[in-house]
């Protein structure tokens, strides 16, 4: 009783406060319809002739069409992620020097591997976790043999202290714009080209450019008869070999070193390139991904990342020519294992490069340094003979030995490619209140206006359903709801 009272009296209440008579509602949609901002309806109501209330329905609907379709092509267009580029050329009065690491094509001192012709092999095996090296079955045999023999030979002591050296006598001219610079001045590091150094390797404040046509002037001796390669492997040139690269990134030399023979003069005109890429889904970049071993992100500081990480748990080492902090490989694990790992990276594809689902996505930001290299012939009949008595050698050990180099910046400007958003969320929304305006003359205001009167026939539509609900029948009182047994007998005996 007390459930059915209640029930009733919100059913009365719904009647009298809540759901307006039906003349009422009639009333609200005619104002609504008269009042609201949404253009061209009230002219659908308001006129008394048939025909202009067909063709102003026809306008209205035609309109409501096209903003429709507009708007949906404009949200299609927004989710492809469209992007656009733009090139700026910026003009500065300094620019930074990049830093630039420069290798002997010759590897290792002639005296050291007079004997040992198995060190050219052994270290091709070594830096192939950075540069891909098919090697073949001829030579197994005899490296199975030296490393069954050599169990304790270190190739990277080995290379320190017999690969290319940088010093006065190999290093004769260095100039970086009108100051003179020395060996000290470049750091050591391991490449495929075994001993390779960097200047600039710590990008100091002081190493910018001020004027172009001016920059780094370099005269190497390659030193022939003291350094050797093995023309079998593929190494049959003589000469200097450099790449030029930001200062916070390690060199790589895989298909983008430069290349001056001896008895050659490289000029080499550098930009500064900066490129900006928006990460994905407009572009391809990750901006929250950083390296462990380097103060930037690049590719190829990930995929020597990537690749350690993989070697160190297969292997339990790590090669001393990748980054990370780990027990060195030996050399029968760098054969017997790190080897075989590195061609398992490159045929599964562990280690991939591009996508933004890749290991090693593209960056967000990147400097490169597209050059323009020209070359000559180094010196003339006086220089030949200048150097030869400076040298204390013959003028044809001049020609088959000497490389110089000038490294200098074309212009004081660098080049920003900047991959941009072809449409933004404001500009999304710009274009939606465009067209709603220009076809419908609508606003933010008609849409609110729209939506409170959605939202009252929705709320006037569950009161009409709630009150026109049939009573549920009453199971919880058995008392109320069946007969006594005196009832029974009661109405037995009126029977």
């Amino acid at each position: 009783l007390i459930s059915q009272r209640i029930l009733e009296k919100i059913r009365l209440y719904l009647i009298k406060k809540l759901l307006p008579h039906l003349e009422d509602r009639r009333k609200y949609h005619q104002e609504f319809a008269s009042s609201t901002s949404f253009h061209g309806v009230h002219n659908i109501v308001q006129t008394q002739s048939k025909t202009r209330k067909v063709l102003w329905l026809l306008v209205v609907a035609g309109c409501l069409a096209i903003v429709i379709w507009q708007i949906y092509s404009r949200f299609i267009y927004y989710f492809s992620w469209p992007t656009t580029t733009t090139v700026v050329v910026q003009y500065v009065e300094n620019v930074k020097f990049p830093a630039v690491t420069f290798c002997n094509l010759n590897r290792f001192q002639a005296h050291a591997v007079s004997n040992l012709r198995i060190i050219f092999l052994i270290w091709n095996i070594v830096s192939g976790v950075l540069q891909k090296f098919s090697m073949e079955d001829k030579y197994a045999q005899e490296l199975n043999d030296f490393l069954l023999g050599n169990q304790k030979f270190s190739i990277k002591e080995f290379t320190r202290k017999n690969g290319f050296y940088l010093n006065s006598s190999t290093l004769l001219e260095c100039d970086f714009f009108g100051k003179p610079c020395y060996p000290q001045d470049f750091e050591h590091v391991f490449t495929e080209y075994g001993n390779c150094f960097t200047f600039n390797y710590n990008d100091l404040p002081a190493r910018r450019v001020s004027l172009s046509g001016r920059g780094l002037h370099l005269l190497f001796d390659v030193q022939q008869e003291k350094f050797t390669d093995e023309p079998a492997l593929g190494y049959t040139d003589a000469g200097i070999t450099f790449v030029i690269h930001s200062p916070k990134e390690l060199p790589r030399f895989d298909g983008l070193g430069l290349l001056t023979p001896v008895g050659m003069h490289a000029q080499v005109s550098i930009r500064q390139l900066k490129s900006i890429i928006q990460e994905y889904p407009w572009g391809e970049c990750k901006p929250d991904i950083k390296l462990q071993y380097h103060k930037i992100y690049s590719i190829n500081g990930c995929l020597q990342e990537c690749k350690a990480r993989y070697i160190q748990d297969w292997c339990g080492c790590l090669p001393f020519i990748l980054p990370g902090n780990g027990t060195e490989c030996d050399l029968l694990k760098f054969y017997n294992c790190v080897y075989p790992a590195v061609y398992d990276i490159e045929i599964k594809g562990l280690c991939t490069v591009g996508t933004h689902n890749s290991t090693c996505p593209a960056p967000c930001e990147e400097t490169d340094y597209p050059t323009t290299i020209t070359y000559s012939s180094f010196g003339g009949e006086k220089a030949i003979k200048y150097f030869s008595a400076k040298l204390k050698k013959s003028p044809e050990y001049v020609r088959q030995n000497l490389v110089r180099i000038d490294i200098k910046y074309h212009d004081l400007s660098y080049k920003i490619t900047q991959q941009q958003k072809a449409l933004t969320i404001s500009e999304l929304l710009a274009d939606v209140g465009g067209q709603l305006g220009l076809f419908c003359g609508a606003s933010m205001i008609t849409i609110i206006e729209l939506l409170e009167y959605i939202f009252t026939n929705f709320c006037w539509i569950c009161i009409f359903l709630l009150l026109k609900a049939p009573e549920m029948p009453q199971w919880n009182n058995p008392s109320q709801n069946q007969p006594t047994h005196k009832e029974k007998k009661k109405g037995i005996q009126e029977c």
